[in-house]
């Protein structure tokens, strides 16, 4: 091994919204070659080989003139694409976590079985204290849209595919997936979304998808569907939305993301009787999870072989 493969890298825990108490123990216990670093230590900036972030603070990863990698520990990175200080020949790595991607095709399950069996509708009946049951179709033949095949996204759309559901698959891109029948491209999306009822939301955040769930969008589905959005708030025109359930041509919708995180006390969502609100925890990064990614991808870095999950800045993911 050359003494350039050997040498510890210097590595910088950055977060705002994570607590270092929990993540640079296991970061530490992960990486026991290198020297792995909080926000607390500032005379050590100028060492720093990898960054390893979500959310960091405004202005960090200018400092760090000796950067290789920034390595997210969240799978979107649009907030991070954002940042005019995120050095622009610096390779960002996106975070796979084999936690994350298990827990987003079973929240998503979870949240078209509930609509499925018309879960929302019997609570609205219950809170009126009526007993009326409703004609049930089998899983087959429910309908079932998931936006975006990401990693993500191919997953939950097998995932429901195999659960019984007839799913389509929307991309940008051409796509193909056992067990669902996928589209691409924006005259596609109007086919999808026609025959669509329940949307599943699991697109990447870039220009071309913020506000891509306006009232045009919501217009084009059938009447009683139902939302799912477990992608990004700024994927969703909230007024539109709001809109559309008001008027009763959406059935329900089910928001894991929203524009402002934590949802403000007064955001007419929270007391919506058509509206189900979760805290964004549809899939969860965790220090146990991905902190085996982060140092697998060092390693990679140290001697010098292809980076994992790197995203591509011209399409934002």
């Amino acid at each position: 091994m050359s003494t350039q493969e050997s040498a510890p890298l210097t590595v910088l825990f950055a977060s705002t919204v994570e607590d270092p108490d929990v993540w640079l123990p296991e970061l530490r216990r992960r990486l026991p070659a290198d020297r792995v670093l909080g926000t607390d230590a500032p005379a050590d900036f100028h060492d720093v080989d990898v960054a390893v972030v979500s959310q960091p603070p405004r202005g960090l990863l200018g400092r760090l003139p000796h950067l290789r990698l920034v390595q997210s520990l969240w799978m979107g990175v649009d907030g991070l694409l954002a940042d005019p200080d995120l050095p622009r020949d610096v390779p960002v790595a996106r975070m796979v976590d084999p936690g994350m991607t298990t827990q987003m095709p079973e929240a998503a399950l979870a949240h078209v079985l509930w609509a499925h069996r018309q879960l929302d509708v019997y609570a609205r009946q219950q809170q009126a204290r009526r007993w009326r049951p409703l004609p049930q179709p089998t899983i087959g033949e429910r309908t079932v849209g998931v936006l975006g095949l990401g990693e993500l996204g191919c997953r939950t759309a097998r995932r429901l595919a195999l659960t019984g559901f007839d799913v389509s698959g929307w991309s940008r891109r051409s796509k193909a997936l056992d067990g669902v029948a996928t589209y691409h491209g924006d005259d596609a999306l109007h086919t999808v979304l026609a025959a669509c009822e329940v949307l599943v939301v699991q697109l990447s955040l870039t220009p071309s998808t913020r506000h891509i769930v306006n009232a045009e969008l919501l217009a084009r589905l059938p009447a009683g569907a139902v939302l799912v959005n477990l992608a990004r708030g700024e994927h969703v025109v909230d007024d539109d939305l709001l809109a559309a359930l008001d008027a009763g041509h959406l059935r329900h919708a089910v928001l894991d993301a929203f524009m402002d995180e934590p949802l403000p006390p007064e955001h007419p969502f929270w007391g919506h009787p058509r509206v189900t609100v979760t805290p964004h925890v549809a899939a969860v990064s965790t220090p146990a999870g991905c902190a085996p990614v982060v140092a697998a991808n060092i390693a990679r870095l140290r001697r010098g072989a292809p980076l994992l999950h790197l995203i591509d800045r011209t399409l934002g993911y």
